[in-house]
């Protein structure tokens, strides 16, 4: 058995870091899809349309339905990260700048954690709440001090940390269930179970107007990497190696994104957004290695 886990943990690793690695660019391909297209568009068009790649997935492996209690659990992981994480950031980054929402975003290994704890009915110790409840407020000064001219919460601030709890919800629910289905049957059946409402949505909101190269390439990135290829190996990686271990690895994921948003996007990053990276992926150590 020991051998077994020796065997597990790198390979549940490396499946964590390709996807972090794919969700990395998440946020600005979404910033450049929401500049030619709606946002709910953006959220429920690229779902709608994994959706489909999902059924394709699924009727070529012959993968078997799911059970009535799976079923239940995979509408729990769709209203993360099928509809929750993809709309409420599509929402916020209309405003906002990726970078910037790279540091709110930054909260999600502890997001994650907290859904684990509650979930697994773990007793963590009391220094897994602290650093828990000091990277929270290290968040909320960061958004406080950067939120417009007059500084304050915005609307788009509430959307990520509304993003960063629902996501959290569909990481540790999803990473549980995929030790029964598997990466890839996870993630595609959910996106299955939430075909009627987001082809319905994204019919409705269909406006292509103001779409141009750089629109579909952010919207065709989401679509295929973030919302469908990215969590194959991310709920892989989450099963084979533990959600608690493998969610360590999403420490890179702000670093990655704020690369991306300063080279890539020519968005600012200023010392301000450094520091507060630090400190909040500074406290998401601290809580993993607070856990009992």
């Amino acid at each position: 058995m020991r051998v077994e886990s020796n065997v597990i943990a790198p390979a549940g690793i490396t499946l964590g870091a390709l996807g972090v690695l794919g969700f990395s660019f998440s946020l600005p391909a979404t910033r450049l899809a929401v500049a030619g297209l709606d946002p709910w568009f953006v959220a429920f068009g690229r779902a709608a349309v994994a959706g489909l790649l999902a059924v394709a997935y699924l009727a070529f492996v012959r993968a078997p339905l799911p059970s009535r209690d799976q079923v239940r659990r995979l509408v729990i992981v769709a209203l993360g990260i099928v509809i929750g994480f993809p709309l409420f950031t599509s929402l916020a980054l209309t405003t906002q700048t990726s970078a910037h929402g790279a540091v709110v975003i930054a909260g999600l290994p502890m997001s994650t954690a907290v859904w684990a704890v509650v979930r697994a009915g773990e007793r963590p110790r009391r220094g897994f709440w602290l650093a828990s409840g000091v990277g929270f407020i290290a968040v909320l000064a960061f958004i406080a001090t950067t939120g417009g001219v007059s500084g304050g919460f915005e609307m788009a601030d509430v959307f990520l940390l509304i993003a960063v709890v629902l996501c959290g919800l569909g990481y540790a629910e999803g990473g549980a269930l995929a030790r029964d289905l598997g990466g890839a049957r996870t993630v595609c059946w959910a996106l299955v179970v939430s075909l009627p409402v987001t082809v319905l949505v994204a019919l409705i909101t269909m406006d292509f107007s103001r779409a141009n190269g750089t629109t579909w390439f952010g919207f065709a990135y989401v679509t295929v990497i973030s919302m469908f290829l990215g969590f194959f190996a991310w709920y892989a990686g989450l099963a084979r190696g533990g959600v608690a271990k493998v969610g360590q690895v999403q420490l890179a994921q702000p670093v990655l994104t704020l690369i991306w948003s300063a080279f890539l996007l020519a968005e600012p990053v200023g010392w301000l957004t450094v520091v507060a990276a630090i400190v909040v992926l500074t406290c998401v150590v601290w809580t993993q290695r607070s856990r009992s």
